[in-house]
């Protein structure tokens, strides 16, 4: 029998660039890849069996994809529409069982929180709007849209009237500002606050590191070795945290934290310091303002609004000790977690950059005005309240 001649192919200079990016591209699917190089092989004047040869393909393959590029161009190595089973749900149905999904459970009459795949696949069969419907297609179906179940977020509503001023005297620090005057070089602006009941819990089992195809293993019982206050004074501008530990919280405690900072340099010999703190009740009101200005004369205390501690920066600093030194708690006793702590702060001040924060001014007018504007459409909330 004759044998049929190789198709012939001819690349223009663009055709030969994108196909050389198919072939070599880390990123390319090894379809692709395979089909590219078969192409641009054949543009060299090879044979099906060579290419076949060189990309341990069958032969019959190479001349598939010789023969679909050379009739329909790049657009042709790719795959061709398959029709596949026919869907069993509907449009209709696939819309349905999201709206389910958006619904609280307890709106329905089920006494759940929120759904579960297999639940929620169980009440579409018992309400009908589909037939016998696993978990994992409806899995599949939510994962296609921007609908979390399993994630919930908090709010607030903050009822201070005087969210506006304290808010802004608070960013304007940030800012290096206050009451409009810019701040000297030889004033300073410390955030400060406790973090409560960080406790000593001694695992019944070594915790274990993480190994190959594993996570970190860490055993569940414990033994309970107490719990301490940590305190900490995070000054915003140079990135520098004082932090000390305590058995509670309370004014004492507050008042030997300031009076660690204070009794140092630069700030005993500054000419202000203004301690941002939020509303808790060692820190709390005019008595506070007036017993730190008695203790020193150049410390300015200036409070968050109530309900606004995020606006305090030293919450930041507080989320990176509870993701790299607090969680997993695994310590023996009380000891090790002082210790813990005061390493980390040495660690922490000696490569610590200022936070980069963005809400400012601006972003608060804005957040008030879109307040307004909702409280507006619904008469029966407060016209005070705010939202955080």
């Amino acid at each position: 029998m004759p044998i049929c001649a190789a198709v012939t192919v001819v690349l223009t200079a663009a055709e030969r660039r994108r196909l050389k990016k198919m072939a070599y591209g880390h990123k390319t699917p090894h379809q692709a890849r395979q089909r590219a190089t078969v192409v641009l092989l054949a543009a060299r004047g090879r044979g099906n069996a060579r290419i076949a040869a060189e990309t341990h393909l069958h032969v019959d393959t190479v001349r598939t994809w010789r023969g679909r590029f050379a009739n329909g161009g790049i657009p042709a190595l790719a795959d061709r529409k398959r029709s596949g089973r026919p869907a069993r749900f509907t449009p209709v149905q696939v819309a349905e069982a999201k709206a389910l999904a958006c619904r609280l459970p307890a709106e329905t009459g089920v006494p759940l929180a929120r759904w579960s795949c297999p639940e929620l696949a169980a009440e579409l069969t018992t309400r009908g709007i589909t037939g016998p419907v696993s978990a994992s297609t409806v899995r599949r179906w939510l994962r296609q849209e921007a609908l979390k179940r399993w994630q919930h977020r908090s709010w607030i509503f903050i009822s201070d009237p005087q969210f506006r001023t304290k808010a802004e005297r608070v960013l304007d620090l940030y800012a290096r500002t206050f009451d409009r005057v810019p701040l000297d070089e030889d004033e300073y602006v410390i955030s400060a606050d406790e973090k409560t009941s960080i406790q000593a819990r001694c695992r019944c089992h070594p915790t274990l590191a993480p190994g190959q195809a594993r996570a970190m293993r860490v055993n569940h019982t414990y033994g309970r070795g107490g719990a301490l206050a940590y305190l900490a004074a995070y000054d915003v501008h140079h990135a520098k945290v004082f932090g000390r530990c305590e058995p509670h919280t309370g004014i004492a405690p507050f008042m030997n934290l300031v009076t660690q900072v204070m009794s140092r340099e630069p700030y005993a010999s500054a000419k202000r310091v203004y301690w941002v703190v939020d509303n808790g009740s060692s820190h709390r009101g005019k008595k506070a303002a007036n017993r730190l200005a008695t203790a020193f004369p150049n410390a300015v205390l200036v409070h968050t609004p109530v309900h606004a501690s995020w606006l305090n920066q030293v919450e930041v600093y507080f989320s990176v000790v509870q993701r790299k030194v607090v969680s997993p708690n695994d310590f023996t006793d009380l000891a090790q977690v002082a210790e813990r702590l005061r390493d980390f702060e040495d660690r922490y001040n000696a490569t610590a950059q200022p936070f980069q924060w963005k809400f400012t001014t601006s972003d608060r007018n804005d957040l008030l005005a879109r307040l307004d504007r909702h409280t507006a459409d619904h008469p029966e909330i407060s016209s005070t309240a705010l939202a955080a």
